[in-house]
């Protein structure tokens, strides 16, 4: 580190402005990225990390300010440009093309398509050569819709080599890897960096930033309020220069679980398109439990949430509530089964967009007696109950007529929990229950699942964060191509072991063993 402040810097913004109407995205921001340095850009969710990415890589032109790289002035809102300049991005969503091969992704669009035939092979021989000396292990005529998650990034990195990036932009890119796949990608940053290329990194893992990076900028509504050495600071610190306030570690106390409130038997679900189905999965969610979902993303966790959730019926096997077997399942059913759910999707399940926080609040709710009489809906009890939640629940908003997508995703979040929770659920369905919030709202939502679970709730939490499952859950389990493994308690499996399940390979020696 003592030697990278004399290094060279290859990129250079400065005091970018943009605004979208009256928001101001981004203030006045102003850094310097060196020759061989990562830097990693943390903040909440809406700091403005997005917008500003968005605006080196040319998608957005800023108001104000200037982008330089390699000393030369950056044309504003041209990507092609960015590219040339050797700019790459990898994105947390792959933009891949599955019916075509490793190679062809990787060239596709760096020469005319008449002259592609002529240079495959020689195309070919770069993208083995690179493949090996950075440790990216991919076959280049290998179909990419064949590729694991793991093995797809591999080829996002490829096509920045490809096109000579110097400067790689990360956007959250361990969100769907095992954590095996994650160090791999670290030991190829690594050989990267160490050949001069420099590196923005993305994430909302503070370990992952104290691990790969020897900088970090934050930003808080828009404005740069801090940098510091990675080597002068600590994953605390880091997460109140986010906040702006202290953030209260979350302390999980060992609690006995309660009967078994709901249970699946060898239960088997269609696939229906490329959602994955279950295959004799046997689980048991108890009472006074948190039972954690681990698993890369699309790996059956849609169709167990669609299942509990009562959007599925079983294809094979059994599912029973307090004991007593499952015949017909509707969500309406489940609901009043007393199944709570908090879905994946706040934005397109969880919520209507134009509808107010009232009647948002009580949409799972709207024929309970308190609200309906005789077919009238009771609209002031309907909005007292919305106040409470406002209230209780901390949601910021101008008050319960406020539309629902005018709240962050936070706020909007903390009124689904307050929907969910204020029915006293006995079994609560928490799907990626924190995707996409800043600290202080993941904090709250996690205290509030494990004051949930010392009532005596049954918790399934699904996520595809393996440190959320680890800290959270009293069990967890493993989901890999619809399987699941069998039940591990707390603090028995390690994330490198856990990793192993996740990539499917635990499952060989467990049916190996049956």
């Amino acid at each position: 580190m003592g030697g990278q402040a004399q290094a060279r810097a290859v990129l250079r913004l400065s005091g970018i402005t943009k605004r979208f109407g009256s928001l101001v995205a981004n203030d006045a921001i102003t850094f310097d990225l060196h020759e061989g340095e990562v830097i990693a850009l943390l903040g909440e969710n809406g700091a403005g990390k997005t917008t500003l990415m968005n605006i080196l890589f040319g998608h957005y032109s800023a108001d104000e300010g200037s982008v330089k790289l390699f000393g030369a002035p950056l044309p504003p809102g041209n990507p092609r440009a960015a590219l040339a300049a050797g700019v790459g991005m990898v994105h947390q969503h792959f933009t891949l093309a599955d019916n075509l091969t490793v190679t062809e992704n990787i060239t596709l669009g760096t020469e005319p398509l008449w002259r592609m035939g002529r240079s495959r092979a020689a195309a070919r021989k770069r993208v083995e050569d690179l493949s090996r000396d950075f440790g990216l292990a991919v076959h280049p005529d290998a179909r990419v819709g064949n590729l694991s998650v793991g093995e797809r990034q591999r080829v996002e990195i490829l096509k920045a080599l490809y096109r000579d990036a110097r400067i790689l932009i990360l956007d959250e890119p361990t969100a769907v890897l095992t954590p095996q796949e994650a160090d791999d990608l670290f030991a190829t940053l690594k050989k990267a960096v160490a050949r001069g290329m420099s590196v923005i990194f993305i994430s909302h893992k503070l370990h992952e930033v104290m691990a790969i990076s020897s900088r970090v900028l934050v930003l808080r509504h828009g404005k740069l309020v801090g940098e510091v050495r990675t080597a002068d600071t600590d994953k605390h610190q880091l997460a109140t220069m986010m906040v702006g306030a202290e953030v209260a570690e979350l302390e999980v106390r060992p609690h006995a679980p309660g009967p078994v409130l709901l249970a699946l038997k060898g239960v088997s679900t269609p696939a229906r398109g490329n959602v994955t189905g279950l295959r004799n999965v046997t689980l048991d969610l108890r009472a006074g439990q948190i039972t954690g979902l681990a698993g890369v993303s699309g790996n059956g966790q849609a169709a167990l949430a669609a299942l509990i959730g009562g959007l599925e019926l079983p294809d094979k096997g059994e599912m029973t509530l307090d004991g007593a077997s499952v015949e017909g399942w509707s969500p309406r059913q489940a609901v009043d089964a007393g199944v709570a759910r908090i879905p994946e999707d706040r934005h397109t399940t969880g919520t209507v967009a134009d509808f107010t926080l009232t009647e948002n609040a009580i949409l799972e709710s709207y024929g309970d007696a308190k609200f309906s009489r005789k077919g009238w809906m009771d609209w002031r009890a309907a909005e007292g109950f919305a106040q409470d939640i406002i209230a209780r629940y901390d949601v910021r908003c101008p008050g319960p007529a406020t539309r629902i997508r005018l709240l962050s995703g936070g706020n909007m979040q903390k009124l689904i929990l307050g929907r969910v929770l204020e029915r006293g659920p006995k079994i609560i369905l928490a799907n990626q229950p924190v995707r996409g919030l800043d600290i202080g709202a993941v904090t709250y939502v996690h205290q509030r699942l494990l004051q949930a679970r010392d009532e005596s709730a049954a918790v399934l939490l699904i996520s595809e964060d393996l440190d959320e499952v680890m800290a959270l859950s009293d069990v967890i389990h493993v989901i890999s191509e619809g399987r699941l493994s069998p039940g591990f308690a707390r603090g028995a499996m390690t994330p490198a072991q856990l990793g192993v399940w996740m990539a499917g390979h635990g499952f060989e020696r467990s049916d190996h063993a049956a």
